[in-house]
């Protein structure tokens, strides 16, 4: 009589079954790993950001939760302070630039040589009721008939660019509340499932966080209060867009050497050859000594907190190159990517994999040194906590 099946013996494991699930479970495991890494690329940005933000306000966090006695009411208070802070200057930046955006194009695009250039950044031309600057209703519904179908278009572009920015808002504000109150359960988490050993899983975050610091603290601050005093400036000057030109002052006060003088330049030989020679005077006083200086005098006093371990020019091609290969946050991703790449390099060179490793002189010896200082252990202050 056969056998039923559940009593015959199971047949014996072929002797390379077990490095074969292994190999297996590997390849899967590296798999869903990448899917994982995946599906949060298209979000990258607000998360790195509310990583960076998170770190910063690691201090307030801790200090309000001590006088409110609860963490996530203090981390809510944060995160409010946040929305506050992105809304309120997006809001009133949105308003103003658009209406004065479209007058300054307008006003460049007519002139007729550099001097009449020069003199429109600076001078404001007013319409009359019946001058040409009026609205004609008649000409506007033309306009209509005639770009209807381009203006539809438009507004579904807007559309989907404005449904972008809401997620990408929400994912930040999320995420940063989520670091500050989970963000120590989060680091144990990653370091002690990462595919590497601790003291290169720590190696790792503190460039990622010194990065975020150097970006947001070094770089960031300085321009933003350069674009503050030169907005002030241009603002009592009589400048009009004061508001749009100091906000592309912020942005080139990215660029070392020249920086902000790209802007204020132009501006005072505008009020120079406009006639106003004592505005174009304090214009280049200012830019000398309040808003040239400051680079010199803020930088390093941000750089204590915000070093970021990388020479400037291969900081600025970085942020060129990210901005060429991803678009405006490639400011952000140039860097990272770089200092993250020299992280690695350095790490791979003491561990003698690539090459032989240095010796206590910089010498090169055939393995890696038994003893080197140990990297900082951040685990007492982890990322977003």
């Amino acid at each position: 009589m056969q056998r039923p099946l559940s009593l015959l013996p199971e047949p014996a494991a072929p002797p390379r079954a077990a490095p074969r699930r292994r190999r297996s479970m590997h390849a899967t495991a590296t798999l869903f790993a990448f899917g994982a890494l995946i599906i949060f690329v298209p979000l990258w940005v607000p998360l790195v950001l509310a990583a960076w933000v998170a770190h910063l306000a690691r201090g307030p966090y801790l200090a309000l939760s001590k006088r409110l006695g609860d963490r996530t009411w203090a981390a809510g208070l944060i995160t409010l302070g946040l929305l506050l802070a992105v809304l309120t200057p997006f809001v009133v930046v949105a308003l103003s630039l658009a209406s004065e955006a479209n007058e300054l194009v307008q006003r460049l695009t007519g002139a007729a040589g550099l001097p009449e250039f020069l003199k429109g950044v600076v001078t404001r031309e007013s319409g009359g009721g019946g001058g040409p600057g009026a609205v004609d209703p008649r000409r506007m519904l033309d306009l209509a008939r005639e770009h209807g179908q381009r203006g539809l278009t438009t507004l579904q572009s807007l559309g989907a660019t404005l449904t972008t920015v809401i997620i990408n808002l929400f994912v930040f504000l999320f995420g940063a509340f989520a670091l500050l109150t989970e963000g120590p359960r989060y680091y144990r988490w990653a370091v002690d499932h990462a595919p590497l050993a601790r003291p290169h899983a720590h190696r790792f975050v503190n460039a990622f966080e010194e990065t975020g610091r150097g970006l947001l603290i070094g770089v960031g601050l300085t321009a933003l209060v350069q674009g503050a005093i030169a907005t002030a400036t241009y603002a009592l000057l009589g400048v009009p867009q004061a508001l749009l030109l100091g906000l592309i002052t912020c942005f080139t006060a990215l660029i070392p050497s020249f920086g902000t003088s790209v802007v204020w330049v132009p501006i005072a030989a505008g009020l120079a050859l406009s006639g106003r020679t004592g505005a174009a005077l304090a214009m280049v006083a200012v830019g000398v000594t309040a808003i040239g200086l400051s680079d010199n005098v803020l930088r390093p006093v941000l750089a204590r907190y915000g070093k970021l371990d990388l020479p400037v020019f291969v900081l600025v091609v970085a942020m060129f190159g990210g901005l060429a290969l991803a678009g405006p946050w490639g400011l952000i991703l140039g860097p990272l990517l770089v200092r993250l790449g020299k992280e690695a390099i350095v790490i791979a060179r003491e561990e003698g994999i690539w090459g032989t490793a240095p010796g206590p002189d910089g010498d090169e010896v055939g393995t890696a040194p038994a003893s080197r200082p140990r990297p900082r252990d951040p685990a007492a202050k982890p990322l977003g906590a």
